[in-house]
């Protein structure tokens, strides 16, 4: 039985926010393996410009799960260092070369205490999640889903909103609500 809130007993009707992050732009050095590659400079810069979109876009993560990889970790990390306040970190490895349905898969394990919850990964797992979620959902803001078709960069944050648990989370049941991609400043000396 729900409450005037909308919020069942379980708590499985409440609002939950869910911001998917593809990491910063990373560099390409001779002999470093995938998962070390570290940031370029230009997601040196546009790593903490994420940090301050996220500041400002209504409500900080509960938890961050973030891929293990060296490039995501640090993209989290640079963006962490704009915020008001440190949010629980979890570094998973499954986040690492996950497809859509995997990644889904590892969304249904989070706590329900999680409301929003930020996923630090890749592509193109991360831009499948984004369509797999949202497509065929019955409010879909089309040009946004044409947008991560087209396009899901570096630094590229999808804010998707949906009612429910995370158990409970299907393809088709969020609604895409941002597509934000953050730059930072380019030095000019």
């Amino acid at each position: 039985m729900e409450g005037p809130s909308g919020e069942g007993r379980s708590g499985g009707g409440r609002s939950r926010r869910l911001l998917v992050l593809r990491h910063a732009k990373s560099a390409w050095p001779e002999g470093v393996p995938d998962r070390d590659r570290p940031l370029g400079p230009r997601g040196l810069r546009d790593a903490p410009a994420v940090g301050r979109f996220l500041a400002g876009a209504g409500g900080l993560p509960d938890l961050v799960l973030c891929s293990p990889a060296r490039r995501a970790r640090g993209t989290w990390e640079l963006a962490a260092a704009e915020l008001d306040r440190a949010v629980p970190t979890r570094h998973d490895p499954r986040l690492y070369g996950a497809d859509g349905p995997e990644l889904l898969d590892v969304l249904h394990g989070v706590s329900d205490e999680v409301e929003t919850l930020l996923l630090v990964g890749h592509n193109p797992g991360l831009e499948d999640l984004v369509l797999l979620l949202a497509s065929g959902a019955a409010d879909a803001d089309q040009d946004l889903l044409d947008r991560v078709r087209t396009k899901f960069p570096t630094s590229a944050v999808a804010v998707l909103t949906w009612y429910g648990a995370w158990a409970d989370l299907r393809p088709g049941a969020a609604l895409l609500t941002d597509l934000a991609i953050p730059r930072g400043v380019r030095d000019s000396s």
